[in-house]
Parts: structure tokens; C-alpha cells; sequence
């Protein structure tokens, strides 16, 4: 257990590593070396893990993807207000959320002699994120919580076009320090044209809003055993990369296994008590999914 969980470390070392990287220079100018550096492991170590710069990428977007269980609230729209809001928390304080968006909007390279070099990630994390809006729309429409001319896939291309507007403006102007108060501002002139009117008030859109989250999801795991990972096996991770490893800029993955580990809440004129994170829903309704 001990060698595999050093296995497991390594390969979030790796992914941070990768992250920064891409955050700082990019996909296209990127280089496996740099990432091998900046990780302090070996070529071996990287290459039992991923395959390619490209694999490496793919795992950036899916550590950023998967946040874990929120807590479930008492709505859907609550539900889509607090991914809209720890997305933003997770851009100003996560370099691989940030390694994520910059993946999703680096451009493709213009020439066809070098379009190898491309980006293949163009919009991905924000299509998925974009996905994710639609699916809780769905069920919010199927709760009765939004106005009758409103289409989930419609509005939730909305809501991620705008956050997207939204977390660039925010990080050119000021390295995304106001994104929370621009994204909370996004929610309450777009909320009431898709939310019934009765649904505005209980929606808790607070600056502070997805660190109560994030800890309440960690209160919620700390007590839960992590599941034995059997898609490593440390004593291949020790072993040699394959002879016929994945090509890359630096070459064949050497034999050396990896390096030893040494705002405030929407506030009407008569607003009931917003519900907070973890609160239970009243008797008669349904608790969210």
C-alpha cells in the first residue's frame, strides 16, 4: 500500500507540474522536459503514467472536471449557482483549473505545417462545463423552478459564454481577483429571466459561498476510506518503460523508475432565510439530487 500510494503522489505531482506549465507558456510551447523538471521525477516515472503531452493534457482536464460531490441544496438553480461560483473560487486558487481554461481557449496553430503543434483541447473543458449547466436546467425545468419559455441547452450556452467573458475580462484586468463578485453580478441580472419568481429569493449568492462549500464536501469525505486503486501497480512503476515508448520531443522514456519521494445573498424586499449549505429541505419537498 505504501508503494502505491508514493504511486498515486507521483502522478498528482506530475499533473500539478503539467498544470503550471500549460498555465504559464501554453499546450503548443510546452515541453515534457520542462514538466519532467518542474515535477521532480524522472522520464520514466512520467512515462508509466501518461503516455504523451497530449495524454498529460487530457489529465489535466479531468483532475479539473472532477471536483467531487457538492453538497446537495434544496434546488436545482442553487445547485448551478454554486458550480458557477466554485468554478470561479477554483480559477483564482487552482492552477489546474486555470491549466483547464487555458487549454479550452488556446487557439489552434494557423498553419498547416505546424498543426500537429495545435491545441486538440480547444473548448473542451467548457463545453463539458456547458453539459453540466444543461443536465441541471433539465432537471430543474422537471422541478418546476424555471419559467416556461425557458430551453436548458440554450440557456446554459448562455451562462457559460457569459462566464467565460466574465473570468477573461477578469483575468486581463486583474488577474481574476474580482471574478467571484462579477460572476455573482452575472447571476442576479440572468436568474430572473429563467427562474420562477418564487425561486429567486431562497438562492444564496455570497462571496464567501464555495469556500462553505468546499468545506462542507471535505467534512463530508474526511471520514471516508479511499478506495484501494488497483489501475497502478507500483512494482511496474519501478520497472522499465516500454522499449517501444510513445514518441515525444524528448524521446524514448528512459529505463530509471520514478524520482524517491524525500458578497451578500439576493436580498428582495421580503426575502425568507436562504438556504445554506447542507440545510435540509422542508417537509413535503424533495431534497436535490
Amino acid at each position: 500500500m505504501a508503494r502505491q500510494a508514493r504511486a498515486i503522489q507521483t502522478r498528482k505531482s506530475i499533473l500539478l507540474a503539467a498544470a503550471e506549465v500549460f498555465d504559464e507558456r501554453g499546450y503548443s510551447t510546452a515541453t515534457i522536459t520542462e514538466i519532467i523538471a518542474r515535477a521532480g521525477v524522472t522520464k520514466g516515472a512520467l512515462y508509466f503514467h501518461f503516455t504523451s503531452k497530449e495524454d498529460l493534457a487530457l489529465g489535466v482536464i479531468a483532475a479539473q472536471l472532477e471536483l467531487g460531490p457538492l453538497p446537495p441544496q434544496r434546488t436545482k438553480l442553487q445547485e448551478l449557482t454554486d458550480q458557477g461560483l466554485l468554478f470561479a473560487h477554483q480559477l483564482q486558487h487552482d492552477p489546474l483549473t486555470r491549466a483547464s481554461v487555458g487549454l479550452a481557449m488556446d487557439q489552434w496553430s494557423e498553419s498547416a505545417e505546424s498543426a500537429e503543434s495545435g491545441n486538440p483541447f480547444h473548448g473542451r473543458p467548457f463545453q463539458s462545463w456547458a453539459d453540466r449547466l444543461t443536465g441541471l436546467l433539465v432537471e430543474a425545468r422537471g422541478r418546476g423552478e424555471l419559467l416556461p419559455h425557458v430551453d436548458p441547452a440554450e440557456t446554459a450556452e448562455l451562462l457559460s459564454g457569459s462566464f467565460t467573458g466574465i473570468q477573461w475580462t477578469s483575468q486581463v484586468l486583474c488577474q481574476r481577483k474580482d471574478l467571484t463578485r462579477r460572476v455573482i453580478s452575472m447571476f442576479r441580472h440572468l436568474l430572473p429571466t429563467i427562474a420562477m419568481p418564487q425561486i429567486l429569493p431562497t438562492l444564496e449568492l455570497t462571496p464567501d459561498r464555495a469556500v462553505s462549500l468546499l468545506a462542507s464536501r471535505d467534512a463530508a469525505l474526511e471520514g471516508e476510506d479511499a478506495p484501494a486503486d488497483e489501475e497502478y501497480d507500483a512494482a511496474a512503476e519501478d520497472g522499465p518503460a516500454p522499449e517501444d515508448g510513445p514518441a515525444s520531443e524528448d524521446g524514448p522514456a528512459s529505463e530509471d523508475g520514478p524520482a524517491s519521494e524525500d458578497g451578500t445573498a439576493w436580498e428582495p424586499d421580503t426575502a425568507p432565510t436562504p438556504v445554506r449549505a447542507g440545510s435540509a429541505a422542508p417537509e413535503g419537498e424533495d431534497s436535490a439530487a
